[in-house]
C-alpha cells in the first residue's frame, strides 16, 4: 500500500464529498485520533533531555527530600 496515495485520494474524495453526515463522522474520528497523540512526542528536545536527567538523577539517588527544599527556597516563597 502507497500510504501518500491513499492519502491524497482521501483528500480528493474529501474535497468533493458533501454529506454532511460523513463530514460529522469524519471530525469525529479526526478528534479521537488527536486525543491520542503522545505527549512526549509533542515536547521539545530541550524537554527531553531535561526530563531524562531528572530521571538518571533520581535513579542515581541524587534527590532531595521536600522539607529540604522547603527550608533551602523558604525565603524566595
Amino acid at each position: 500500500m502507497n500510504i501518500q496515495a491513499e492519502k491524497l485520494g482521501l483528500i480528493e474524495w474529501i474535497a468533493r464529498l458533501n454529506d454532511s453526515s460523513v463530514i460529522e463522522k469524519i471530525k469525529r474520528i479526526h478528534d479521537d485520533y488527536s486525543k491520542t497523540v503522545d505527549w512526549w512526542d509533542e515536547i521539545s528536545t530541550g524537554e527531553k533531555e531535561s526530563i531524562e536527567k531528572g530521571l538518571k538523577d533520581i535513579s542515581e539517588g541524587k534527590v532531595h527530600s521536600h522539607e529540604t527544599a522547603k527550608k533551602t527556597y523558604e525565603k524566595y516563597l
